[in-house]
C-alpha cells in the first residue's frame, strides 16, 4: 500500500516537474505576445477613445472617433477593395500552393527538392523588393512587358488602369510570394499521411492523380485550412505593395487604398493619431471576426468530413 502512494506521489511530482519545465519554455515567447502585439493593441484600442484638439490637448470622446470612421466613405472604401482582393488573390495562390505540392509529393516530379526550393525562394524575397522587382515588369512606359509587347508591335498593357487590373497586379505579386511558404506547409502536412492509404491504392490500380484527389486532398484539409487562416490575416494586412506601386500609379493606389495604408497616412501625413488607432484598432477586430468566423466554418466543415 505504501509502495502505491509512492508511486502515486512520484507520478505526481514528475506531472508538476513536466508542467514546469513547460511553461518554463512557453514563457518567452508568451512575454514577447504580451510586449510586442497585446499591450500595442491595448494601447490602440485607449488611444482611439479620445481626440486632439488644438486647444484643450486629449480630450475623452468615447466611441466618436468609431461613428466617424463608419460614415468615412475612404475607410469603406479601403475595406470592400481589401475584400475584393482576398476574394480574387487567395484562392488562386492556395490552388496554386496545393497543386504543387502534390506534384512534388507525387513522386513523379524530377528534382523534386529543386522545384521545391524554387517555388519557395520568393517567400525569403523582402517585399519591398518584390515590388520594386515587379515594378520593373509592371511599368507602363518602360517596363519589361510592355517593352516586349512594343518589339512585338503589340498594344500596351495598363497594369494599374483600372480596379480590377491594379487588383489582378497585387494578387499576382503576392502569389508569387506567399505561395512557396504555403506549398511547404502543405507538403510538410503530405509527408505525415499515412502512406497505408497510398499503397492501397495502387493495389486497386489508381494511378497518381486519382490518389491525389481521392485520398490526399481529403486528408490535406487541415492544412489546408491552416493556409486560408493565415491568408485571411495577410489579405487584410496589405500594405508594403500598394505603397509602393503608388510611385508608378498615384491615382490608382491612392492614400486610402487599403486600410493599412489609411492608417499610415492619416497618422503620419494627416497627424491623427487618434483617428488611425481607431482604423487600425478596428482593422485589428475585423480581422479577429472574420478568421474566428472561418474557423466555426472549418470546424463543423471538417466533423462533416470526419
Amino acid at each position: 500500500m505504501s509502495i502505491n502512494i509512492e508511486m502515486v506521489i512520484m507520478s505526481r511530482s514528475s506531472l508538476a516537474s513536466t508542467k514546469r519545465t513547460g511553461l518554463f519554455f512557453v514563457l518567452p515567447f508568451f512575454l514577447l505576445f504580451v510586449v510586442l502585439l497585446i499591450v500595442p493593441l491595448l494601447y490602440s484600442g485607449y488611444i482611439s477613445l479620445y481626440h486632439k484638439g488644438l486647444i484643450g490637448g486629449n480630450k475623452f470622446v468615447g466611441l466618436q472617433n468609431y461613428v466617424t470612421m463608419i460614415h468615412d466613405p475612404q475607410w469603406v472604401t479601403s475595406v470592400v477593395r481589401v475584400a475584393l482582393y482576398f476574394l480574387l488573390q487567395v484562392p488562386l495562390m492556395l490552388i496554386i500552393a496545393t497543386f504543387c505540392a502534390l506534384a512534388i509529393d507525387s513522386g513523379k516530379l524530377r528534382f523534386p527538392r529543386f522545384f521545391r526550393i524554387a517555388i519557395f525562394i520568393p517567400y525569403a524575397v523582402p517585399a519591398v523588393i518584390g515590388a520594386i522587382i515587379w515594378s520593373y515588369f509592371y511599368g507602363f512606359n518602360y517596363g519589361f512587358i510592355n517593352t516586349v509587347l512594343g518589339y512585338a508591335h503589340i498594344h500596351k498593357i495598363n497594369f494599374f488602369g483600372s480596379q480590377f487590373s491594379s487588383l489582378s497586379s497585387i494578387s499576382a505579386l503576392v502569389t508569387w510570394e506567399f505561395a512557396g511558404y504555403n506549398m511547404i506547409i502543405l507538403y510538410a502536412a503530405l509527408k505525415g499521411l499515412s502512406t497505408e492509404l497510398y499503397e492501397a491504392a495502387a493495389v486497386d490500380g489508381a494511378g497518381a492523380i486519382k490518389t491525389a484527389i481521392r485520398i490526399k486532398l481529403p486528408q490535406l484539409y487541415p492544412a489546408i485550412f491552416l493556409t486560408l487562416i493565415f491568408s485571411i490575416i495577410g489579405s487584410f494586412q496589405l500594405f508594403t505593395e500598394p505603397l509602393q506601386f503608388s510611385n508608378l500609379a498615384p491615382t490608382t493606389f491612392d492614400d486610402h487604398y487599403s486600410p493599412n495604408v489609411y492608417a499610415y497616412n492619416v497618422a503620419f501625413k494627416g497627424q491623427q493619431l487618434n483617428y488611425a488607432a481607431t482604423i487600425s484598432f478596428s482593422l485589428g477586430l475585423i480581422i479577429a471576426i472574420v478568421a474566428t468566423i472561418a474557423t466555426l466554418v472549418g470546424r463543423r466543415k471538417g466533423e462533416q468530413l470526419i
